[in-house]
């Protein structure tokens, strides 16, 4: 019964560590990784010194150049590492908008605007031209229907 308890607890954890996106960044990011191992054995190296020191802790991260160094390191890694595990800034695109706007206005114009809608259809197809129909046949040429055929 202990056992089918761990192992229900084991599963739960485990699908919770495999939908956790930091966890998948840190399994599937080999930098982001290596900046965390580098972190930590910066501050062991720091907290040994420091432990082994005759002086008292304050006194060693003040003074100790080489604590000094080692906790700067361990800080510069967890930065590094702090930048790897954030999601990705997306880009903006600062013209976007504008551009949806002026889209919107234009066709808001095209839609109220008859001379407006006219200008565009003229640059796009053409001025219209006016249809004016003349008859190529003149009415005192036109033959007489009286009931002859016309070349007898």
């Amino acid at each position: 019964m202990a056992n089918e308890k761990f192992s229900t607890k084991a599963g739960n954890v485990y699908g919770a560590a495999r939908d956790n996106q930091y966890v998948r960044r840190v399994v599937e990011d080999q930098e982001l990784r290596d900046s965390l191992i580098a972190a930590f054995l910066a501050a062991r190296k720091a907290h040994k010194r420091v432990s082994e020191s005759n002086a008292s802790a304050v006194e060693s991260v003040t003074g100790d150049r080489r604590v000094k160094r080692e906790l700067q390191n361990a800080a510069d890694s967890l930065r590094d590492a702090s930048e790897r595990i954030r999601e990705p800034k997306k880009k903006r695109h600062p013209f976007r908008k504008l551009f949806a706007l002026g889209l919107l206005a234009t066709g808001l114009v095209l839609i109220f605007s008859e001379s407006a809608r006219q200008t565009l259809l003229d640059a796009v197809f053409g001025a219209e031209e006016e249809f004016v129909y003349t008859s190529t046949t003149s009415p005192d040429s036109a033959p007489q229907s009286n009931g002859t055929p016309v070349g007898e």
